[in-house]
């Protein structure tokens, strides 16, 4: 898959991508990180996942995925949670940048670089999602907690990645996921105990819908009665949580065929879903994502609230001509991260590949590159 990329995270990275336990590392670490697909070797620092190969772009019709634009221009709390926040949240809300990330520790590593203040300014100083990938139950519950609580404390939208379905990226880069479905219905319980109450976006399994056509007929249909339960599980921890189903990007499936995929796995049930995400990790640009994501909720159906969200961290450049996915050059930062974006049907855009984190060509895949961080924020 080639959206899914990034997949090494760290629950706490710091533009906000990765920061969940690691699962390699032990339970003692002071931060928490997110764990990694088995292919890939340990890291000392806290990448976000591995793209897998599909949500990468690709000029042919080949899955190149990505998340698309919502409904809602943003994510309003209820009057009970804005009561429980510690700080107001500014017009039109805002989302949480956590404070721990690979980007953050290069740059307060390397403060004489003349490289950091381009690096700070363009990636480490904007929120981006955290992926949470280790596929232990009893990890999951705290990372998820305690991003979710500090976002409370601020007053501000945390975006968490849930990516540990079984056979996750198909074998690609960014294999890996619980062991069974059984187990990862029990990863997801887990997930959903540490919630809280705010508010908080959930980005459920990239790439586990567009790249289902990996599977038989019947472990896809396993897996998406998994994805529906998990909607359901998370949504009743947590009503004040947004769910976003995979719907690939625009260059991958058909709006059609995808919205067909996407009803399966429980995307147009308002008890389990808030909508769909395209983009992830991919190039597209923006208003093609945009016309997407609004032709496969049409096609969809369920409630006019379904919206969407895009991944706009490295689409400012749009997607390379050749179809290259892998820190292809020239790209650059897309539009900040943002709850307003003006668009109908289109909730949010984020950051849910963190800048600067590899693909895998410019350095171990899911670490951050400081060279290819740089040039994405010149642009």
């Amino acid at each position: 898959m080639v959206v899914a990329a990034s997949v090494v995270a760290v629950v706490g990275t710091v533009t906000g991508l990765v920061t969940a336990m690691n699962g390699d590392r032990g339970s003692d670490e002071a931060r928490p990180l997110m764990s990694r697909p088995p292919s890939l070797p340990p890291q000392s620092a806290d990448p976000t996942p591995a793209a897998p190969s599909p949500s990468r772009t690709s000029p042919t019709p080949s899955p190149s995925k990505s998340p698309e634009p919502s409904r809602k221009s943003r994510v309003r709390p209820s009057a009970k949670q804005t009561e429980r926040r510690t700080a107001p949240v500014t017009e039109p809300g805002e989302l949480y940048r956590h404070p721990d990330s690979q980007v953050l520790d290069w740059v307060r590593d390397n403060p004489g670089d003349p490289r950091s203040t381009v690096i700070e300014s363009g990636i480490a100083d904007h929120p981006a999602a955290i992926w949470l990938t280790d596929p232990v139950p009893a990890s999951v519950t705290s990372q998820v907690a305690a991003v979710a609580s500090g976002g409370a404390a601020q007053g501000r939208v945390p975006v968490l990645v849930a990516y540990a379905i079984p056979d996750r990226d198909c074998g690609g880069a960014s294999q890996g996921g619980a062991v069974s479905l059984d187990a990862y219905d029990a990863w997801i319980d887990a997930f959903a105990a540490g919630l809280g109450s705010d508010e908080v976006i959930v980005i459920l399994e990239p790439d586990a819908i567009a790249q289902s056509d990996c599977l038989s007929a019947g472990a896809r249909a396993d897996r998406f009665a998994s994805l529906a339960r998990a909607g359901r599980v998370l949504k009743a921890a947590n009503p004040g949580a947004r769910i976003y189903y995979d719907a690939g990007h625009s260059e991958w499936n058909a709006p059609d065929k995808q919205a067909a995929l996407l009803r399966q796995a429980g995307a147009a049930s308002p008890d389990a879903s808030d909508g769909v995400f395209s983009n992830v990790s991919n190039f597209n640009r923006t208003n093609a994502e945009v016309a997407y994501t609004r032709q496969v909720l049409d096609a969809l159906g369920g409630p006019a609230s379904l919206g969407a969200v895009i991944d706009t961290s490295r689409n400012g450049n749009g997607a390379p001509a050749d179809g290259a996915w892998c820190d292809p050059s020239g790209r650059s930062l897309g539009q900040p991260p943002t709850l307003g974006t003006g668009e109908a049907r289109v909730d949010a855009y984020l950051w849910v590949k963190l800048p600067g984190e590899s693909d895998g060509c410019r350095g171990r895949a899911g670490a951050f590159s400081p060279e290819y961080a740089y040039e994405l924020a010149r642009g």
